[in-house]
């Protein structure tokens, strides 16, 4: 494609079609996409409720507020090149197949880098569920224990209403999420059912929760919890934005090629206040 403005123009297209579908991060996180480089959530420190009696004085308590704050200065980057002669001999859908495969590298990069975040979550291990310290091993027979384990979890650390009003998930290892397709398909329920015929895209909901599967998970954690409370920024003015470079330059002098590159700058947090409802579930 000789015009490069047209070929940037029609790559960033494409890649804001794919970049613009529904996928597991944007189901369970709170998305912020903004050009602020520190995002701030102020809380207030929960005053102690007195008990009064009469005729007798009560103490002021100070309004304490504190700033929990991130900065999004974590990002990928996906840059590729291609020689003239070889974008000359790739057909336009072929050429449109590249901006598309970018834009699902970018948005697999990013659930990569969600379920790396454990380090920020509670921890859930198998005493969670009744036994002995340790890491979970997931079956059949304890899967059902983790799903209540993790709501019952979220009613403790006073997320009750949270959870109602957000709903509840799980992002289980494919060989996990098999055996609770089997355990809810044992059970009758028509849920299960209707998602084991049907086919799910991104989950099914069962016993309250919704679970999703994902071969990207962190060997030997789980991500579960309350749902768009995990905060991701990202800088919105690069996400899905399309630079292309004509002649890019080598150590050796400019090659005859075409090069694109696509980024997305973006930052997890688990605010204080929501750090109790997000569970790293430790699984052998």
């Amino acid at each position: 494609m000789a015009n490069t403005m047209v070929y940037a123009e029609e790559w960033a297209i494409k890649a804001q079609e794919r970049l613009a579908e529904n996928n597991k991060w944007k189901e369970i996180c709170k998305v912020e996409y903004t050009n602020t480089r520190v995002l701030h959530n102020p809380y207030i420190t929960d005053p102690t409720v007195q008990t009064l009696t009469r005729d007798t004085a009560y103490t002021h308590q100070a309004v304490v507020l504190t700033d929990d704050s991130v900065t999004i200065n974590t990002g990928k980057i996906l840059a590729q090149q291609i020689d003239r002669a070889d974008l000359a001999q790739q057909t336009f859908v072929k050429q449109m197949e590249l901006a598309s495969n970018q834009a699902v590298l970018l948005n697999e990069a990013i659930e990569t880098a969600m379920l790396a975040e454990h380090a920020q979550w509670t921890n859930f291990d198998n005493a969670s569920i009744g036994g002995a310290a340790g890491n979970i091993t997931v079956s059949e027979s304890n899967i059902d224990d983790i799903i209540r384990g993790i709501k019952r979890e979220i009613r403790e650390a006073n997320g009750e209403a949270l959870m109602d009003r957000n709903g509840v998930f799980i992002v289980w290892r494919p060989a996990d999420f098999e055996k609770l397709e089997a355990y809810a398909q044992a059970q009758g329920f028509s849920t299960a059912d209707g998602a084991l015929k049907d086919g799910t895209s991104q989950g099914f909901k069962y016993m309250g929760v919704e679970h999703y599967s994902s071969n990207k998970i962190a060997a030997g954690h789980l991500f579960g919890g309350v749902k768009k409370v995990f905060h991701l920024g990202i800088v919105k003015s690069t996400y899905g934005q399309v630079v292309v470079d004509s002649e890019p330059a080598t150590a050796d002098g400019a090659l005859s090629a075409i090069a694109v590159i696509m980024r997305v700058d973006f930052k997890f947090e688990a605010w204080v206040k929501t750090t109790p409802v997000l569970f790293d579930i430790l699984v052998a």
